[in-house]
Formats: C-alpha cells, sequence, structure tokens
C-alpha cells in the first residue's frame, strides 16, 4: 500500500511552556489517557511504523512531541492521562504544559481525542471531554481498540459512549490499529479540517 505521506520528522519535543515553537503551519493534537494506544493510532494514521514511540508502559510520553508531515502540517502528539505511574508533582507538570498549549493561540485544526472502547467512561473522561467544549475546538472522538471487541458488541458500546460524552454519532470513528480498521476513514476526516484553509 501506498504511504499516505511522504516526508515526517520529528520538529521539536516540548517539556515546558517556554518552549513551544513560534506557530507555523496548521496543527492536530491527538489526546487520550495513557493506555489507549495513542501513539499507534498516530503511527497509524501517518502509515508509519516508528514515528510515534510506542510502549508497553502507560504514560512513556513525556513531552509535546511536534512532527513535522510534508512541510503541511504538524500532528502534535500529547503526554498520556489517567494510568501514567509517574509522581504527582511531574503528572501537574504535564497537565500545566499540556493546558498551556491547548488553549494558547495556536492554529490548532482539529484535537482527537481517544478512548479505548472497551471500557466505561469515568471522571477523566467526562473531565476532558468538557475541557475540551469549553476550548471551542474543533474535534473529534476515537474509540480505539476495537478488534478487542466482538463486532456484535460494537453497536452498543459507541452509543454508551456517545451518550456519556454528548457527542453526535458523525463525530465517532471506531479504530483497530491493529487490524487497520477505520484507519482510512479518519485519516481523510482529520485532513478535511487540517488542509482547509477557511478554518480557524
Amino acid at each position: 500500500m501506498k504511504a499516505p505521506f511522504k516526508e515526517i520528522s520529528l520538529q521539536k519535543s516540548i517539556f515546558a511552556p517556554e518552549e513551544l515553537p513560534v506557530p507555523s503551519l496548521p496543527e492536530v493534537a491527538f489526546l487520550g489517557r495513557s493506555n489507549v494506544g495513542k501513539s499507534s493510532l498516530i503511527n497509524a494514521f501517518l502509515g508509519r511504523k516508528k514515528i510515534a514511540r510506542v510502549s508497553s508502559t502507560p504514560g512513556f510520553t513525556k513531552a509535546l512531541n511536534f512532527f513535522r508531515v510534508d512541510h503541511r502540517f504538524l500532528v502534535v502528539d500529547l503526554p498520556g492521562y489517567g494510568f501514567a505511574k509517574v509522581p504527582p508533582k511531574l503528572r501537574r507538570k504535564w497537565r500545566h504544559l499540556i493546558e498551556t498549549y491547548l488553549s494558547s493561540p495556536r492554529p490548532i485544526k482539529l484535537l482527537v481525542l481517544i478512548f479505548d472502547i472497551r471500557r466505561e467512561p469515568d471522571e477523566l473522561d467526562l473531565a476532558l471531554i468538557e475541557y475540551v467544549k469549553a476550548l471551542k475546538r474543533n474535534f473529534l472522538v476515537v474509540l480505539n481498540k476495537i478488534d478487542c471487541l466482538k463486532k456484535a458488541h460494537w453497536p452498543k458500546a459507541q452509543k454508551r459512549w456517545q451518550e456519556v460524552l454528548g457527542v453526535e454519532e458523525e463525530a465517532i470513528f471506531l479504530t483497530s490499529c491493529k487490524k487497520g480498521f477505520g484507519i482510512e476513514g479518519l485519516r481523510r476526516k482529520i485532513l478535511s479540517f487540517v488542509l482547509a484553509k477557511d478554518m480557524t
């Protein structure tokens, strides 16, 4: 299969708000708790295997990682939240970094919120969706790891997440990075936002 993008490179890794790069290209940010397969989804979206680092240890992503894609837009990989086994002080530092980035006047065209479809939504998930809605930025919801559920259970699980998060069905995408299910449709949707000239 032909790779969807020709040139992908790590532009910068950010560990503190003052290190954020000067806004240049449109940005799409991927965020979710630390065991939802965020890095795998980024790699699947980009059509690569090792762009975003995949780890069996939740909370591996410790910085905001900016990846330049074909000199057209940036993919931003944010640290996961929730189950990361890190000291509270470091967790607060990550939260401040993430919130500073998301609330700053940057060309963030889309937020991709990733959840594990097998789980029941909890307070952390609700806090994330409410925070993102308050930002008034474009976002969509990805229910990942559908290969871990029987196909007959997908509609019920999707409906549960849709109702709890309070989002429209059109804003929800089901994916499996392992099987490749839903990745192409998700990629087209993301690019429709990121590369649109008239969106903010």
